[in-house]
């Protein structure tokens, strides 16, 4: 097999999140349900920017909130994902290029923009995400950059990018490219609504052992089987993917090995849930960080839940303190 040049490229929404306060009546006073993450279109996306609080902007979308957290433990990443010719579009591209994280696609005409993810965080933590795809659901199979892929020892792929047409077609191509050069091919389900739309899609990807390494919380793998038992979905998911990863909130998480070998860990212990948007993403960031890094999978679950313990002690999907320190202060 080929030497690698990368840990990981990924392809996912090249989004700019806008983060606000918000408190339950307003998220009821919208129609919104709370903890949900919807589609909206332009009409909706400017009306409700117009009526939310005072935010912080920052570059976002779940799988370039992943390879943002893998290159802050100093993994080699790229990128591939749709902006449009605008200013977001140039946030985009500065903020993942300053990581050090690879980013060449090539950007679209302004119209329509440039992705945004408008979140409003309550009280309690929780964030309810109202997502305008703009540019980032044109993304074309020509865009993909094959060399890039074929250089990464993980293609790893967002469930958000199945929805659009030319998304999905270009992330079959990136599998194939992937699995062309020997690669492994990581998947995360991102939500129950996409599990929803694209069941049949992503229970044929696991069938047909397309996929190497599933990454799902809680909800989304009883939404996959549609089970409510969690053990039996764990099981049957299981059996059909070399390596699952299932994080449980609170309760921490859980992997499967090869149908057989399970790992858990516990939640790592915060002193204030301040805003849970990217704790997913950045758990899947501790996670394949260490498997960068050829460590044993119970400390790649520790790493995950450092990195996602770190995310939600602040506002903002991205890591701000020192993960290596932090992991380092756990692992040794």
């Amino acid at each position: 097999m080929p030497a690698t040049n990368l840990d990981i490229v990924a392809i996912g929404n090249a989004i700019v999140d806008v983060i606000a306060k918000a408190d339950e009546a307003f998220i009821a006073a919208e129609g919104i349900e709370k903890g949900s993450m919807r589609l909206v279109d332009t009409e909706t996306a400017e009306g409700l920017y117009g009526r939310m609080a005072p935010g912080i902007e920052a570059s976002g979308g779940s799988a370039a909130n992943t390879v943002a957290g893998i290159a802050a433990l100093g993994g080699r990443c790229g990128f591939i994902g749709q902006v449009a010719d605008d200013l977001l579009g140039r946030v985009f591209t500065h903020d993942i290029r300053a990581l050090g994280v690879a980013f060449d696609t090539a950007v679209r005409a302004p119209e329509p923009p440039t992705a945004r993810c408008l979140i409003l965080v309550t009280e309690d933590g929780q964030r309810t995400m109202n997502t305008f795809l703009g540019a980032s659901q044109f993304l074309p199979e020509a865009a993909l950059d094959r060399a890039l892929i074929a250089s990464a020892a993980i293609l790893y792929l967002e469930g958000y990018l199945w929805d659009p047409e030319q998304p999905r077609a270009a992330m079959r191509a990136a599998i194939e490219i992937a699995k062309g050069a020997g690669r492994k091919v990581a998947f995360t389900l991102s939500d129950a609504f996409c599990i929803e739309r694209h069941r049949a899609d992503f229970r044929a990807l696991l069938d047909e052992g397309r996929i190497d390494i599933l990454f799902a919380n809680e909800g989304e793998i009883l939404a996959l089987t549609e089970t409510k038992n969690f053990d039996a979905a764990v099981a049957e998911t299981a059996a059909k993917v070399p390596l699952l990863v299932v994080t449980r909130g609170e309760h921490g998480a859980i992997a499967v090995e090869k149908g057989q070998q399970f790992y858990s860990v516990p939640a790592e212990p915060v002193d204030r849930v301040v805003d849970t948007t990217g704790a997913g993403d950045q758990f899947a960031a501790g996670f394949l960080a260490g498997q960068a890094q050829g460590r044993a999978i119970g400390d790649c679950l520790t790493m995950g839940a450092v990195a996602a313990a770190e995310v939600i002690s602040h506002y903002g999907p991205r890591p701000e303190a020192d993960l290596n320190a932090l992991i380092a202060a756990r692992l040794g």
